[in-house]
């Protein structure tokens, strides 16, 4: 067993999946602006971050997933915003039942300016 999960049961694969397919249905809800929608994929009591939020603002942004991976209680979606073409990594911790309890946005460090060679 994962230390990660030492003292508690891992979450069956279908909370799992039923968490996979709620960061789905959230990123649609942020895109078309429905708030409400994206509320009842919350776990009872739990707000998450005003970023996440604020990227879905009326529609304002698209979320374009490449990538879902998830296992236990965690997913993670990696993908790009437009029109600004960002990229970011989110990183989604769900309830016992696979409702969305959490999550972290992650943006990638700016390229670090080239080095010039010194003769």
């Amino acid at each position: 067993m994962n230390s990660r999960y030492a003292g508690r049961l891992t979450p069956s694969r279908v909370v799992t999946d039923s968490g996979v397919d709620h960061v789905r249905l959230a990123y649609h809800y942020l895109d078309s602006g429905d708030l409400d929608g994206y509320g009842s994929l919350l776990h009872a009591g739990t707000a998450l971050g005003a970023d996440l939020e604020r990227s879905g603002s009326a529609g304002a942004r698209r979320h374009h997933i490449t990538r879902i991976v998830a296992e236990g209680d965690c997913v993670i979606a990696m993908g790009r915003l437009a029109p600004q073409q960002r990229e970011f990594v989110d990183v989604f911790t769900l309830s016992a039942e696979g409702m969305l309890r959490g999550c972290r946005r992650y943006y990638p460090a700016p390229a670090p300016p080239p080095v010039e060679s010194v003769r």
